[in-house]
């Protein structure tokens, strides 16, 4: 009874024994199997994450090229707006000379006319037929002064010639002073230039203060997320070292068997693991217009490229050079996109607001040209798309579509639309 008890006992103990071996095995090869799909997890959200970084660089590449052409813009508007500044200067030097030259012409007259008047009282006093007074006040004109004096043939050759240098100096005055006049309004237009040159570079400064700023936090976000990686990479070198060696322990005799803290401690790092997701951003590439073959559909999306890519230059748009890295003003990018389409229009606002036939705003259809009083009347042009949208390049975008049924384009358009075709 005794010997059988104690057999049973012992069978039993090893039944046991085995049972809670067969257990532990079953649960590290559970917790592998976990650990595997984890991993591929892991792995997915590395790979996703590398490419999200790759994806930045880009980014950060892009904007480095759009703060360098934006930089080379200002470089270019600076010097332009110099040689303006010394254009404005010269041809103030040039209006107060001939102011100078006018008021020396007046005086000269003045001094001539007190000649004349003097002689004519010195005529009368000595007994001349004619009287000063019907000479002085009974011409009508200066002319028919002069055919006063001639007619009666009383005054001398010299002062003839007098008057003949006289009237010379007068038409001399009048041509004079049309050039003055002429200068000053082109200094008023050049200083209006200017004044729009001036808000284009303040505007495209704060262009690349902002895009400064975005880099900025593109770079810290790209740090953030390197770090990120570097830490779920260093957890799951760590986890997947530590399974291996509770796996090797599960499998070995009884005798050299790790705790099963050991496990539970894996499987709680493994949970924590696990339920990490990396962060994502949702990248949505700008929508893009399919090409037309030719003609107006070519006109109308010609500009599309350069929506985002390009920059305002002042007498931008006319070299392979400036075309090639999206470099335009308004006209220059009109008649540039008019190319596209096979058709050749000036390159200048003045020009471009005369091309074609004129139509009525409300008439207006995809193509027409569309103009704005900004600096001077119909100083900036942009292209028609239909719906209150024109597509232009603004100084303060660069090839832009814009709304001009409201805001700054509907207070400053002029009206004036015009048809090519």
């Amino acid at each position: 009874m005794t010997m059988t008890t104690v057999a049973v006992v012992g069978l039993s103990s090893a039944f046991f024994s085995s049972n809670v071996h067969a257990e532990t095995v079953n649960n590290l090869k559970d917790k592998q199997e976990q650990i595997q799909n984890d991993r591929s997890e892991v792995k997915a959200n590395l790979s996703e994450a590398e490419e999200k970084i790759s994806k930045v660089l880009v980014e950060l590449e892009t904007l480095n090229k759009d703060i360098e052409r934006v930089n080379d813009a200002l470089k270019e508007n600076k010097a332009k707006m110099d040689e303006t500044e010394q254009s404005i200067s010269k041809t103030k030097e040039e209006v107060e000379k001939l102011e100078a030259e006018i008021a020396d012409l007046e005086a000269a007259i003045e001094k001539r006319f007190e000649i004349l008047k003097e002689r004519m009282v010195s005529y009368q006093k000595s007994g001349g037929d004619i009287s000063y007074l019907e000479v002085v006040f009974g011409a009508q004109s200066f002319g028919d002064f002069i055919s006063r004096v001639s007619a009666v043939n009383k005054i001398a050759d010299s002062d003839a010639k007098l008057m003949e240098e006289q009237e010379a100096d007068k038409k001399e005055i009048e041509e004079k002073q049309d050039k003055v006049v002429d200068k000053l309004d082109n200094l008023k237009d050049m200083k209006a230039e200017l004044e729009d040159m001036q808000s284009t570079i303040n505007e495209q400064k704060k262009q690349n203060v902002e895009k400064k700023k975005s880099l900025k936090e593109k770079k810290s976000e790209l740090v953030t997320m390197k770090e990120e990686l570097q830490i779920k990479d260093s957890n799951l070198a760590s986890l997947e070292r530590e399974v291996k060696q509770n796996i090797a322990s599960a499998t070995a005799p009884p005798a050299q068997a790790v705790s099963s803290n050991r496990s539970e401690s894996s499987s709680s790092q493994l949970s924590t693991l696990s339920s990490e997701k990396s962060k994502g951003s949702s990248n949505t590439s700008a929508p893009t217009a399919s090409k037309g073959s030719g003609g107006m559909s070519a006109i109308l999306n010609a500009g599309n490229r350069y929506i985002g890519n390009s920059v305002y230059v002042f007498g931008g748009g006319r070299s392979a050079s400036d075309i090639a890295r999206g470099r335009f003003d308004c006209s220059g990018f009109v008649s540039w996109a008019f190319s596209q389409g096979g058709v050749s229009v000036p390159a200048s606002t003045s020009g471009l607001s005369g091309v074609g036939s004129k139509v009525s705003y409300s008439n207006a259809q995809p193509g027409d040209l569309v103009f704005f009083n900004t600096y001077k009347t119909n100083g900036h042009v942009g292209i028609y798309l239909g719906g209150g949208r024109f597509i232009g390049s603004q100084s303060s975008t660069g090839v832009a579509v814009a709304n001009m049924n409201s805001g700054y384009w509907n207070q400053k358009f002029s009206g004036h639309v015009r048809r090519v075709r």
